[in-house]
């Protein structure tokens, strides 16, 4: 399993790399729920979009 080849090679790092290692991995998981957010965005704008162009929310929002 790949996790459990990921944790071996863990085992053999000395500490100053194990704090590289975990700035990279914290980096990739921002990356990632950056990414998917972006994606549910986009996905429900279209559906968001026939709500957004009704003349009642033009009126709403006139005055900000």
């Amino acid at each position: 399993m790949l996790k459990e080849q990921i944790t071996q090679e863990l085992e053999k790092l000395p500490e100053p790399l194990l704090q590289e290692i975990l700035d990279v991995v914290q980096f990739l998981q921002a990356k990632y729920h950056k990414e998917k957010t972006l994606e549910i965005t986009i996905m429900s704008e279209s559906s968001l979009q026939k709500d957004w162009l009704r003349p009642e929310e033009d009126s709403a929002w006139q005055d900000l």
